[in-house]
């Protein structure tokens, strides 16, 4: 009873209300972030005062505007390949609801970003830019090096973490909420259409990367 609640008020809530909700608190974390931890570090120090100072200021100003574009953007693309996942199965989800699932989905990819903030400001206490760069929490990059790591294996390694896997399962988890099929049957769904996309890609960046 608790369970089907709970999926009620995720998976039932307004697209829309939680979709801003999302950027609101993207764009929270990405100040604090930016205002209190990487405007503290030696390389923004010195260009605050110097002309590439502003390119910078510029970057950041896109950055924080480009939160709407960039999660519409990767909601659609994962909700497609989701869609097409199901009808692949046999399967009739409405795009509506995989993009419903994925937008739940993405919440889990705050955690990470809220655990940073709090390592880099209360355990390192004053991080480099190449620290705030490197540091992803439970990923496979903090199995390795960062100082002698290959660079096209960076991003590949900080996207394999802890919460990659828990998103797996939030759109399993929706997917079986809205198609009324065996868990089994969306974990097929979902590993056969965004599990196997991303490791491609994956393979892709680091066979490409200069």
């Amino acid at each position: 009873m608790s369970t089907s609640l709970t999926s009620n008020v995720f998976y039932e809530s307004n697209k829309w209300l939680l979709f801003l909700f999302l950027c609101l608190v993207t764009f929270l974390l990405l100040f604090v972030k930016k205002a209190f931890i990487e405007s503290e570090t030696a390389v923004f120090e010195f260009l605050q005062d110097r002309p590439e100072g502003s390119f910078f200021q510029i970057l950041n100003a896109l950055q924080y505007l480009s939160i709407p574009l960039i999660y519409l953007w990767k909601l659609t693309v994962i909700s497609f390949v989701i869609w097409v996942g199901c009808f692949m199965f046999g399967y009739k989800v409405h795009y509506a609801h995989c993009w419903q699932t994925s937008l739940v989905a993405e919440f889990i990819f705050l955690i990470p970003e809220i655990i940073k903030i709090a390592w880099l400001t209360w355990v390192v206490g004053d991080p480099t830019y190449f620290e705030i760069q490197m540091f992803y929490p439970l990923s496979m990059l903090s199995l390795a090096d960062a100082a002698t790591l290959d660079r096209r294996f960076v991003y590949p390694l900080k996207a394999l973490n802890v919460f990659e896997a828990v998103y797996w399962v939030l759109l399993i988890y929706g997917i079986h909420y809205y198609a009324r099929k065996k868990l089994r049957i969306a974990a097929l769904i979902v590993a056969s259409s965004y599990i196997l996309l991303l490791l491609f890609w994956l393979l892709f960046y680091m066979v490409v990367y200069d």
